[in-house]
Formats: C-alpha cells, structure tokens, sequence
C-alpha cells in the first residue's frame, strides 16, 4: 500500500469513528469538535482529523464555523423526512434502470451482496451488515449506467448514512430489511423495471408504522445525548 493509500484510509477511518459517535451521542448536536482533542485521543497529527471533519461537514453532518471550529449539526426530524422522502425516489430510478441495464457480472456482485448482509445478521455483526448494506445498495447504483444519477444518489446516501444506521437499530428492522432485499434482488434479477424502483422506493421511505418507529428511534438517541451532556458538564 502506498503512502497515499495508507493516508486515504486513516483519514476515511477517522471519519467513520467520528461519525459513529455521532451516531450514538458521544457528540450531540452542538458539540463542538475540537482538533487538539480528538488528535489526542486518536494518537494522530491535526491535519487527518481536519480532513476528517471536512468530509463530515460535506456530509452535512458538522457545521465548520470561521476561527470558531467545527460543530455537531441538529438535522431536525421534518429535514430528515424530507430527505428520505427523496432518497427514496432517487433509489427508486436506480433499481428501474437497474432492473433494465444490468450486466451478468454486477448481478452476481449484487446476489453476493445480499448474502454478505444475511451472514452478517446470521452472525449478529451490526457493523458488518451495515457496510454489507452499503454495498447492497451501491452495486445498484453503479447498476443504473446513469453517471449524474449515480453522483446525486451516492451524496445524499453519505448526508443519510447516520440516521440510515440508526433506523436500522429499531427492533426487527434488519430483518425487515433482509426481506425487502430478497424481493428487490428478484424483481432486478427478472427484468422488472417498475416492480424493481416501487420495492425500492418502500425500502426506503419512512412512513405508517417505520415512521413512529423511526422518530422514537431519532429521539431517544436524542434524548440520551442530552443525559449524557449534562452529566460531563455536572462532572466538570
């Protein structure tokens, strides 16, 4: 591996701590990231944890403010729908191109996908089937043959992918998931265009009983960040 390789992944791995612990309200909303600190705690120099929390500000996830520093974001639940709601149609034309355009090859890569993501809940790895998700879902991306529509749907999938990973904390979800993966694979598999984008849509958008689900989920993530806030700053 070359040094610049070896320094693409440390910064890449650095944003995927910091953004976990977002994930899970180490940071709340608010939160500002200080450069010193988070050096500290990583054992690295300054400049992968600014490139770090770069990424994380593309991502919408941190707000850098000039000679203040970078701060946690608070997307509220009203955003977050609405952007679901678009992910959802963005998905939703990739598995309807897909199901039209893709080759034998990526098929196989999006089958192997989906196993990836059985074995990983078979195996109750969380973090394993959360990146085998990923892979499920860009392999039909990269299936659609459509550059523009593959840029705009892989940026909003980076701005989701924090409140993605919680959703797939409420009980029973991942499971739910699994099931819904069978049903696209098959419908892309078939040809099924339509059958492919609205399975993919539904896969996707948060509404009747994943809705409810989905804002306790957000709010009690919420909720624990603030206990978890006051009680350092009860300590300091």
């Amino acid at each position: 591996m070359t040094k610049g390789q070896t320094k693409i992944r440390r910064a890449q791995a650095l944003r995927e701590a910091l953004e976990n612990d977002i994930a899970i309200g180490r940071y709340p909303a608010g939160t500002r990231l200080d450069e010193v600190t988070l050096a500290n705690r990583f054992e690295v120099s300054r400049t992968p944890i600014r490139e770090a929390l770069i990424e994380l500000s593309v991502a919408g996830l941190v707000d850098i403010r000039p000679r203040r520093g970078a701060f946690v974001k608070d997307i509220g639940i009203a955003r977050l729908i609405e952007m679901f709601e678009v992910m959802a149609d963005l998905e939703a034309m990739c598995g309807r191109l897909a199901a039209r355009r893709i080759t034998a090859a990526e098929l196989a890569d999006l089958k192997r996908a989906h196993e990836a993501c059985c074995e990983a809940h078979e195996g109750g790895d969380p973090d394993a089937y959360y990146q085998a998700n990923q892979l499920f879902h860009q392999t039909i991306y990269r299936a659609s043959h459509n550059g523009f529509l593959i840029e705009q749907v892989s940026q909003l999938q980076n701005r989701l992918k924090v409140y993605r990973r919680l959703q797939l904390r409420v009980p029973n979800r991942v499971a739910g998931s699994l099931a819904e993966h069978e049903r696209i694979v098959e419908a892309i598999a078939a040809g099924h265009a339509n059958e492919a984008a609205e399975h993919l849509r539904q896969h996707v958008l948060i509404q009747g009983e994943r809705f409810n689900d989905f804002v306790a989920s957000v709010s009690t993530h919420r909720q624990e960040s603030e206990v978890t806030t006051a009680h350092v700053s009860a300590a300091e």
